[in-house]
């Protein structure tokens, strides 16, 4: 595989992590600290999640093809759902701190196709350390740069950011489901 399809896989694996790196900094006005450990999260996870795939290889191919789809669906429709739902909410304190739980569920969410990527790589024979060194450094830097983002506009949205977080993660879910199991 050549260095210009690696650089564009990783930076398509890498858009999930973005968008919700976006959406955690407008909601949450997140500071360095907070957007180094997101991007160290998405980025470690899209580093690791190919290695586990490539690992598995053959073995899992059919039980990856079955069911990762579905584990992405249900987690980032669960936790765009929960976004929805603290967005009406009047409980002034839900979802206004950082979540080290929800930023796990996120990461494994948006690595999954990173590790059916890995498995892909076992059956091609690609020599696997370049490309999680891209992933996971593309997916960092998006990652970091989501956050920047989302905490300089997000004063333009206020407290609809929410709802549109959970909608993009929502659509997100469904996009996977509809790329690996219904076509």
């Amino acid at each position: 595989m050549d260095i210009l399809s690696i650089i564009f896989l990783a930076v398509g694996l890498a858009m999930d992590a973005f968008s919700i790196s976006v959406t955690r900094g407008l909601t949450l006005k997140l500071g360095v600290k907070h957007a180094l450990i997101i991007a160290l999260f998405f980025g470690g996870f899209q580093f690791f999640m190919p290695i586990l795939g490539w690992i598995s290889g053959i073995q899992l191919q059919y039980i990856v093809s079955t069911f990762a789809p579905w584990i992405a669906f249900i987690l980032l429709v669960g936790v765009g759902g929960k976004m929805i739902y603290e967005a009406f909410s009047t409980d002034e304190n839900i979802n206004t701190t950082f979540s080290y739980k929800e930023l796990l569920i996120l990461s494994v969410a948006t690595s999954i196709d990173a590790f059916a990527v890995g498995v892909t790589f076992a059956f091609l024979n690609v020599a696997i350390l370049l490309p999680i060194i891209l992933i996971g450094l593309i997916t960092f830097i998006f990652s970091f740069i989501g956050v920047y983002i989302g905490k300089n506009i997000g004063h333009l949205f206020e407290n609809k950011v929410e709802i549109v977080g959970g909608v993009i993660l929502i659509i997100l879910g469904f996009k996977i489901l509809l790329e690996n199991v219904l076509l």
